[in-house]
């Protein structure tokens, strides 16, 4: 059976016991989250791109070897507007929309052009992040939406640019193990500038336990990256982080914040308003965490377009970093769902290639234009010495045809060996899970026919023995089928559960796993 992209979802609140066949371990308690979009039609319209899709919330919690299951919508205001006119009136990225198609363009014009900046959409529909101790679904805006991670009710509306200077914000921060987290956001001409914000969000000050305050009311920013143009910032999905440094990519897919602008009286979507420059080099920005400036040695690299780092460590004087880098934007378009559900290929998508890069992170001005500064044994990736003292970085490609990267979080900024993710061979969409061994190359997989599995996720078994000890879990889709859920063990991969799902699931976009306690 094929799948159908743009079928609605429906939720299922009530929690629900899953089928269990096999065994789950009893040591995995806690609860998988999943969000991703879920409505693709209202009234007489539909979204013309899967991300755009309103968000739709799955929860699996594992407890004693079984496993409940609830669904629900994100009531955002997004949702809410759109149901109250049984018809999408709220734009999306890749869906421009009117709320009175009886306006004229004039009318357009005069409402549209009050905002420098449009104000986007609060429909989080890509992941979950933590702050303090909050849940929040996210997107890519200044919005994000407190959710009740045990019910998956909806509650806050949380607006970044009451406490900083964002615009958008990336949906994959990262942690330390304090629990403070680590995010970027970019801020468009502020004070006639354009600039990248890497910034803190605390973790919940003694002080504050028990009180109603505002969990990004302490952020603070930790570094400031200028644009290297005022008006076409670059696009980023994530960045890296190690103990003592932040990896920051500046690629060539840029965002026209004055097509942007005039989207709406023009009458087409914001996606495309994203160019990608392909004669314009890649900047890789190193900001030491201590002092939040950018170190001396300037990096770049060729043309690339990364949505997901993997992971980045340091390792005797060098910071290395893995991302997940395509050749052209061609992925975004092949989620459009007239290609989706007619299985049309767009040639100039490229395959994702896993790239490790190797930044020596200090230049020593005697060393001769020309030599490679990266004196690292077990990769090719190199940093060669330019006249002007940058370091012109290739990479070292692992492997082909992975996505959606997830590693043993317990080694992030550290040196990892295994990632886990998704194998895509002949289209966008994944068909297997992946276990990729960085050292050796070796992929093994997961799969089975006429499955879609998710991201994978991997949870670390307490006091495991090796980085690998613990179970990876992936939502699998089964067309006109129910949905399961299966367990895989992170070391030999082989399938030790699967917990069928009292419902058809959707392709999610990202998850996060909660341990039981958190």
């Amino acid at each position: 059976m094929t799948m159908d992209f743009s079928k609605n979802a429906e939720e299922r609140p009530e929690p629900s016991k899953a089928d269990v066949k096999g065994n789950i371990p009893r040591w995995l308690q806690g609860t998988l989250l999943r969000n991703g979009p879920g409505i693709f039609s209202v009234g007489d319209t539909s979204y013309d791109h899967w991300f755009d899709g309103m968000a739709i919330m799955h929860s699996f919690n594992f407890k004693d070897g079984e496993v409940t299951h609830r669904s629900r919508f994100l009531r955002s205001d997004t949702y809410k507007a759109n149901m109250a006119a049984n018809r999408i009136v709220v734009s999306e990225m890749g869906t421009m929309a009117y709320p009175d198609p009886s306006k004229n363009f004039i009318f357009k014009a005069i409402t549209f052009l009050n905002h420098t900046v449009p104000d986007f959409t609060d429909n989080g529909a890509s992941n979950f992040i933590k702050y303090g101790n909050d849940y929040f679904a996210t997107s890519e805006t200044n919005y994000i939406r407190k959710i009740d991670p045990v019910t998956l009710e909806t509650q806050d509306k949380v607006d970044y640019l009451k406490y900083l200077p964002v615009n958008l914000a990336s949906s994959h921060p990262h942690y330390d193990k304090e629990g403070n987290a680590y995010n970027m956001g970019t801020s468009i001409a502020e004070k006639g500038k354009t600039k990248y914000l890497l910034f803190k969000v605390p973790a919940v000050a003694e002080k504050d336990k028990g009180k109603n305050v505002p969990v990004l009311k302490n952020a603070e920013v930790v570094c400031s990256i200028p644009c290297r143009s005022l008006l076409t910032p670059s696009y980023y999905h994530s960045f890296g982080m190690t103990d003592n440094y932040f990896v920051f990519i500046e690629q060539p897919l840029k965002l026209d914040i004055l097509k942007m602008a005039t989207a709406y009286m023009r009458g087409v979507n914001w996606a495309s308003c994203m160019k990608y420059c392909p004669d314009e080099s890649t900047l890789i920005h190193l900001i030491d965490r201590r002092t939040g400036k950018e170190v001396e040695t300037k990096y770049y690299t060729g043309s690339m377009v990364v949505y997901h780092h993997v992971n980045a460590y340091e390792d005797d004087g060098h910071v290395v970093f893995d991302v997940i880098a395509y050749k052209d934007k061609g992925l975004y378009d092949m989620f459009f769902l007239s290609k989706l559900n007619t299985n049309t290929h767009d040639d100039a998508y490229s395959k994702p290639g896993y790239k490790r890069f190797a930044l020596p992170i200090h230049s020593d001005k005697g060393i001769a234009v020309g030599e490679d500064l990266v004196k690292l044994k077990y990769t090719t990736a190199s940093a060669v010495k330019e006249k002007e003292g940058k370091l012109l970085c290739q990479a070292e490609v692992l492997c082909e045809g992975f996505e959606l990267p997830r590693i043993n979080y317990d080694f992030n900024g550290k040196k990892h060996r295994f990632v886990y993710g998704s194998g895509v061979e002949d289209s966008a969409l994944s068909q297997m899970v992946a276990k990729l061994d960085t050292e050796t190359k070796e992929r093994v997989y997961w799969s089975e026919e006429n499955c879609w599995p998710s991201e994978p996720v991997f949870i670390p078994r307490p006091n495991g023995e090796s980085e690998d000890d613990g179970v990876v879990l992936a939502t699998v889709v089964n067309p006109g089928k129910p949905g399961f859920i299966v367990v895989l063990d992170g070391r030999t991969f082989k399938e030790v559960g699967r917990a069928y799902i009292n419902a058809e699931l959707q392709n999610g976009v990202h998850g996060f796993f909660i341990p039981q306690g958190n």
